[in-house]
């Protein structure tokens, strides 16, 4: 016997009643019409009456916010100009009382024969139970997302912060707003009891009167220096009834809510930091303790920050005691001299520039470089810039004053090397005689604006030569006619990050011709090309032009290491002593002169085993003279001999004998000196 079972009246549910009883509603649009049919449960979902749905996808827009609608629009859309036939979402809409309700919808595309679309039929659903734990969820994540973003990306900004304007403008700028969601932010550093205002918040936002407050005073960063202790201020109602005297200069800005915090370092505080806000309501609990967490990064970033200002002032300030204080004004000559100092911290180095009257119209050009980027380079650079000034007015050549100062830096107690050029020139002749010792090479600009490369063949920098037995320099000659321009510089102009040395000079070369012809100009204007590159290298420059036509009448001296086999070097005293003559106004008697001079050069070479020192001078006593002596190491005197018919040697000294109005020989040491003088107008 089968037993009947009870089932309830409406047994099975009507699809109606079951998609109701989930919330769950459906809809049937026409795409050609453009009309859409809503059920009463999907207006329900829709939280729309019956009066407010007007069969018109737009009248949606009442409970559809709008970011929601373009994205709802966008998926429909893309099924439609697919081949999709189903597409599926949440989204969320704005109830009647403004709550938030997570939905979901589910349509099917209807298409004819030829594949276009004519219709939509689907469901909607409230899916606010379904998503409410996942939407926890979620937001905690996207909170904490949100969180690590905002602190690791204020970290970052800050790792590079070098200066407390790199520390401003890393919070400031626009970025460094929308990470701390802020529309401004203002900054104080604690100083002799006052709180120095030095980031003023948004553009024209600043208020009399308070770029210097007392800590005592009514100011919220003032309390919060005192208390050591974050304030925040939750409402517009609050700052005004806290702090009424700054509230009535600021209340235009619309502030909604601030924050300020007390930057905290070594258990000091060193200035406070205030985060303003607009359209914001309060903090919770986590942006309070974010802030707080930020705060304390942003002190550490701060204080490191003002040591290295503090380091780099005081080590470019003794970097400055080390330089000239002033140059001397050299008669003939028009001198253009910069420095500029790393950028920040220590990174200060032995960069330094020279300039050196000497007797007869000459003067010393220095420019150098001593390894390292720090306070012992600086201290290093001080002393033999002033042992290579005082080499150089003994009177010693430019390769004996080079050679001394590598002996003189070797002996000192440093492991430190210095690279250096020195040029002496002689400002009535042009002669310019060049030692370098391991240095990049000068350049020289004409009148017309050319400027090209002097190649000076170097010696070793200076310390390693004398450490390795390598103590001669080679002099390179060259002439600098009136109007010209010598440029000596430290590799800090030149040197670029990811760039060769040579293309930064042919950088260099390319801007000095094209720069102003004002040597003041032209200085400022390349100091001003690295200070927008950047760098962390310091950089000297010298700019030394010859004037056109006051160059000094003087007595003149000019001198030329010869060293053996070295034809360069030859040709360079040849160069010198020809260039002397012609300025030195002995024009009349240049080819006697240039031909003695070759010949006792020459005799020097051949007969001795070392090289020859080259002098060229003028003497002003009785009658004004030419004077031209040739030293060497050997001690044995020059004979005079008749050669024969065929010969082809012995003929010097009659040469000279013939030619010189005066000439003779001076035991000098361990060598002597042959000299000869001719007599000039």
């Amino acid at each position: 016997m089968s037993t009947a079972l009870s089932l309830p009246d409406d047994w099975p549910a009507h699809p109606d009643r079951s998609l109701a009883l989930n919330r769950m509603g459906s809809f049937d649009w026409d795409l050609v019409t453009g009309l859409l049919h809503m059920d009463p449960p999907a207006l329900d979902v829709f939280d729309l009456s019956p009066e407010e749905f007007d069969n018109r996808p737009e009248s949606l827009t009442l409970r559809v916010p709008p970011a929601e609608a373009v994205r709802l629009d966008g998926l429909v859309s893309g099924a439609l100009k697919s081949a999709t036939d189903r597409y599926g979402a949440y989204f969320r809409i704005r109830c009647r009382d403004g709550q938030p309700r997570w939905t979901h919808t589910q349509g099917r595309v209807l298409r004819d024969s030829e594949g276009r679309p004519y219709r939509i039929i689907g469901i909607v659903r409230d899916a606010t139970e379904e998503l409410s734990h996942s939407a926890e969820r979620l937001g905690l994540e996207e909170e904490r997302r949100r969180q690590t973003t905002v602190v690791e990306g204020t970290t970052a900004a800050l790792a590079h912060a070098r200066t407390v304007r790199d520390v401003i403008d890393a919070l400031s700028d626009d970025q460094g707003l929308e990470r701390l969601g802020s529309m401004g932010m203002v900054m104080g550093l604690v100083e002799a009891g006052r709180i120095h205002l030095v980031a003023e918040g948004p553009e024209g936002s600043f208020v009399p009167g308070t770029r210097y407050t007392r800590i005592n005073e009514q100011y919220p960063m003032s309390e919060v220096v005192r208390s050591l202790q974050p304030r925040f201020i939750d409402s517009a109602k609050e700052f005004a009834e806290g702090y009424p005297g700054l509230w009535s200069k600021i209340s235009y800005m619309k502030v909604s809510a601030a924050a300020y915090l007390p930057l905290i370092a070594q258990a000091r505080p060193i200035g406070a930091i205030g985060l303003l806000y607009r359209d914001k309501d309060g903090f919770t609990q986590d942006e309070r303790n974010l802030l707080v967490a930020l705060g304390s990064s942003i002190a550490q970033s701060l204080q490191r920050a003002m040591l290295l200002e503090q380091e780099h002032d005081l080590a470019e300030g003794l970097q400055q005691a080390m330089l000239p204080r002033r140059i001397p004004a050299v008669p003939g000559a028009q001198v253009a001299v910069r420095y500029r100092s790393a950028r920040m911290g220590r990174d200060i180095g032995g960069d330094w520039y020279d300039v050196v009257p000497l007797p007869g119209g000459r003067v010393g050009a220095v420019i150098g470089d001593v390894q390292g980027h720090d306070t012992h380079a600086a201290a290093v650079m001080g002393q033999l810039r002033i042992v290579l000034r005082a080499y150089a007015a003994e009177g010693h050549s430019p390769a004996t004053v080079m050679a001394r100062a590598s002996v003189f830096l070797h002996e000192l107690d440093t492991d430190r090397f210095a690279t250096c050029t020195y040029a002496e020139i002689d400002l009535s002749t042009g002669v310019l005689q060049l030692v370098r010792a391991g240095h990049i090479d000068p350049l020289v600009r004409s009148r017309s604006g050319d400027c090209q490369r002097i190649p000076v063949e170097g010696g070793m920098p200076l310390g390693l030569s004398a450490e390795f037995g390598t103590l001669a320099y080679p002099v390179t000659t060259v002439e600098l006619d009136p109007g010209e321009t010598l440029l000596l510089c430290t590799d800090g102009l030149v040197e670029q990050p990811g760039a060769d040395l040579d293309d930064g000079i042919q950088l260099l070369t390319s801007l000095v011709r094209s720069g102003p012809f004002d040597l003041q100009s032209l200085a400022d204007q390349l100091c001003e090309i690295v200070d927008d590159r950047g760098g962390d290298d310091d950089m000297a420059l010298l700019l030394l032009r010859r004037r056109i036509g006051d160059a000094p009448r003087s007595g003149g001296r000019l001198q030329q290491h010869v060293a053996q086999s070295d034809p360069e070097a030859l040709s360079h005293a040849r160069h010198m002593i020809r260039a002397a003559v012609r300025a030195w106004g002995a024009r009349e008697r240049a080819d006697e002169i240039e031909l003695v001079a070759d010949e006792l050069i020459t005799n020097a070479l051949m007969h001795t085993d070392g090289p020859a020192i080259v002098t060229i001078r003028v003497l002003t006593d009785s009658e004004r003279r030419l004077r031209v002596d040739v030293e060497d190491g050997s001690s044995a005197l020059p004979r005079r001999r008749e050669a024969g018919e065929q010969g082809v040697s012995g003929r010097g000294l009659l040469l000279v004998d013939r030619l010189a109005d005066l000439w003779g020989v001076e035991s000098r040491g361990s060598g002597k000196c042959v000299w000869c003088e001719f007599i000039v107008d």
